[in-house]
């Protein structure tokens, strides 16, 4: 395996069209052998976003713009963002969720990295949702998302 990799050989393996959630984003890390952080090319049209507005609690991601314009959700503030803009997404609550919107005419692309923990937790402030995964990538265990309202007591269902 080859430590490297040019961004125009990055191979788009996750696809989304789900509406206003449409990207392409092609796995990095995985094909250059990368042990500790995940990097993924992602292209997003107009008008869309990749995701919805989350935070983590054990990852932290950065975002590198290569091309385009549009605009950082983070917290309750919102920036423009354009070529070159270096974005920070520390792990987190709500003050720190966070969601890149493609406001321009041309297709946003920017390069993501994230920390990889055992463990991570996100919040989706604008739905209520809370996503638990443990692994990494194909050693995925547990991944359970629920509504964060379905808080249950300790000792719920237990027998005594």
């Amino acid at each position: 395996m080859k430590p490297i990799l040019n961004l125009d050989e990055v191979d788009f393996d996750d696809v989304e069209e789900n509406g206003v959630y449409t990207s392409r984003r092609g796995r990095i890390s995985d094909r250059i052998g990368a042990r500790k952080l995940g990097y993924n090319l992602t292209v997003v049209p107009p008008g869309k976003v990749q995701c919805p507005f989350h935070c983590h609690h054990g990852e932290e991601e950065m975002f590198l713009v290569l091309e385009g314009e549009g605009e950082l959700r983070f917290g309750d503030q919102r920036y423009p963002i354009r070529k070159h803009d270096v974005i920070a997404c520390p792990p987190g609550g709500p003050e720190v969720a966070h969601q890149i919107v493609n406001t321009g005419t041309t297709a946003l692309r920017y390069l993501a990295l994230s920390t990889l923990v055992d463990v991570d937790a996100c919040e989706y402030p604008d739905s209520g949702k809370v996503l638990v995964v443990t692994g990494q990538h194909q050693d995925r265990g547990l991944r359970k998302m629920f509504r964060a309202e379905d808080t249950v007591d300790y000792y719920d269902r237990e027998k005594p």
